[in-house]
């Protein structure tokens, strides 16, 4: 597509049933009284277990670091 190669790559394109399931994992607890942030390798493994590993979804952290 002609817009596309006028723009550097700023994200990933997910299809609606893989970016459905990221965000019932992502937010299927955020109501919890019990819920905590997750952290980096949390985050990571989440993403790798729907198969979104290109370099956009690697959060380049150190494991123990807790999101913010």
């Amino acid at each position: 597509m002609q817009w596309q190669a006028d723009k550097p790559h700023q994200g990933e394109v997910l299809a609606l049933p893989t970016l459905w399931s990221l965000s019932q994992a992502w937010y299927h607890d955020r109501l919890s009284p019990t819920y905590r942030s997750r952290t980096v390798a949390q985050v990571e493994a989440i993403f790798e277990s729907l198969g979104l590993t290109s370099d956009f979804w690697r959060l380049g952290y150190a494991a123990d670091i807790p999101q913010k």
